[in-house]
């Protein structure tokens, strides 16, 4: 039940966490080393990341079922006939550059780049992407990392993991029980909150280990929420921001559907928000955490003196 061991003197004073989406991804290349460093800078306690799983059964980080969107594996593999991750050994996901077209996306005008840079700021670039930073990215030496390499940075920077268990549309066999067994050999069970869109992989988790926590994902409108994460012996529900009625036409939140979920004893920590009126909105409807591409803003927003109508 929630609040989780694992969020103890974590949360900040008002009890909300800065979930950094990806690591930072809006200042670094998504799902990367660069990005969950990132997160740190901006006093995140948690980042968020993807995981799926190569050819050889490593577990790599990485956010799409296909790769070509965040490196370069159409220019080195260009007669594969398919670009999924478990198209491809470890090995191979280790050579690919996994940064420059970040760089590339900030020099192109606003409205040709990815939707989630397109409300990144000048003055936000000026203040969090050093020519130094943009460099490194543009290198070649950014690459996609394995989950045991990004456990092992957030060891050393103090953070927790949000880990996302992909499976649709490739199941991955054994998914679940092979994190918990890298979990567990590092020693971090209370350091992790691992979610999916798959919830039988929440259950074999919690199967596996009581210690680790879990998180629903949803990315549609629920009934009896609160039930359905009683039955699933869940921590947490991680809602889309679309669904509490930000998607609505009227843009109205359902803050008493928060209020239920957290009076059942749930976490309710939602993602994508980047828009600071919809942090402020979601905050005063008790929320537990903010899952964003900019933890800037979010810490901006959690620093503000309480307000009090939604």
């Amino acid at each position: 039940m929630y609040p989780h061991r694992l969020f103890a003197n974590k949360n900040n004073s008002d009890g909300v966490m800065n979930i950094a989406h990806r690591g930072a991804r809006a200042f670094a290349p998504e799902n990367t080393l660069a990005a969950f460093a990132k997160a740190k800078q901006f006093g995140c306690a948690m980042f968020e990341i993807d995981v799926h799983r190569a050819k050889d059964g490593e577990l790599v980080v990485h956010h799409d079922d296909q790769l070509t969107r965040c490196t370069d594996v159409s220019t080195k593999f260009p007669d594969r006939p398919s670009y999924y991750v478990s198209d491809f050994t470890s090995a191979e996901l280790a050579g690919l550059d996994a940064g420059s077209w970040y760089a590339r996306q900030l020099s192109l005008p606003v409205e040709q780049r990815q939707w989630f840079l397109q409300s990144l700021t000048s003055d936000e670039i000026e203040e969090f992407v050093s020519r130094e930073d943009l460099a490194s990215y543009a290198s070649g030496t950014i690459h996609l990392p394995t989950l045991k390499q990004t456990l092992e940075l957030a060891q050393d920077l103090d953070l927790m993991v949000n880990i996302e268990l992909k499976t649709l549309p490739r199941m991955y066999a054994g998914m679940a029980d092979a994190v918990v067994d890298l979990v567990e050999a590092m020693t971090m069970d209370h350091q992790i909150l691992i979610s999916s869109f798959d919830h039988q992989q929440l259950q074999d988790v919690r199967q596996r280990n009581q210690n680790i926590a879990t998180a629903v994902l949803t990315g549609d409108r629920m009934v009896n929420i609160g039930e359905y994460l009683h039955l699933l012996d869940a921590d947490a529900h991680h809602p889309g921001l679309d669904t509490l009625g930000f998607g609505g036409i009227e843009r109205k939140l359902d803050a008493p559907g928060i209020k239920r979920v957290r009076e059942r004893g749930f976490g309710v920590n939602v993602w994508t928000c980047n828009d600071k009126n919809d942090m402020r909105k979601l905050i005063t409807a008790g929320v537990t955490g903010l899952i964003s591409d900019f933890p800037n803003r979010v810490r901006d927003v959690i620093s503000e003196p309480a307000v009090t109508e939604i």
